[in-house]
């Protein structure tokens, strides 16, 4: 059991090739590797308002477990592991929540959502700070939703601008 949570908490050891690559360099890029990884499975995500937020909401829970596992079964020690990139995928999955599914808004949300995760402006620095499973989450999360509202407020301007 340990072996699959390791598995899905590294986006099946996806996390593990950077440091391959570049073995002397401490962020080597794997959270980049973890959202890349989220990508093409957006398009397989509930489109309903209401259903893709009961898939989001346990997805979250779903990745807090995991986390807190893979982290207690002692491969994946320390704050926020780098190895661990599930939360990658929960703050992407975040940040394309009700948006179309077209490739400007799904590249702007990626920009975005690996900016403010790498920047981590208030709420995800708050979040960043807690020493456990919910904050190695929910820091990706709060940086997601971060995304989102920047995508979301720029369709809304973009549409009044048009009228």
């Amino acid at each position: 059991m340990q072996k699959l949570i390791n598995a899905l908490a590294t986006g099946f050891y996806i996390s593990y090739l950077p440091a391959l690559v570049i073995p002397f360099k401490k962020n080597t890029g794997a959270g980049f590797l973890g959202t890349l990884l989220a990508v093409p499975f957006v398009f397989l995500l509930p489109t309903d308002f209401m259903l893709y937020l009961v898939f989001l909401l346990a997805f979250w829970v779903v990745c807090v477990w995991i986390c807190k596992k893979a982290r207690l079964g002692g491969t994946y020690q320390g704050h926020d592991n780098p190895r661990i990139v599930i939360d990658e995928v929960a703050g992407y999955f975040t940040a394309v929540m009700f948006l179309p599914r077209t490739w400007p808004y799904l590249l702007a949300a990626f920009v975005l959502f690996r900016t403010f995760d790498t920047l981590k402006p208030w709420p995800v620095k708050h979040f960043d700070r807690m020493p456990n499973a919910f904050g190695v989450v929910f820091d990706d999360v709060s940086a997601g939703l971060l995304a989102n509202i920047v995508v979301q407020l720029f369709m809304i301007f973009t549409r009044q601008a048009a009228l």
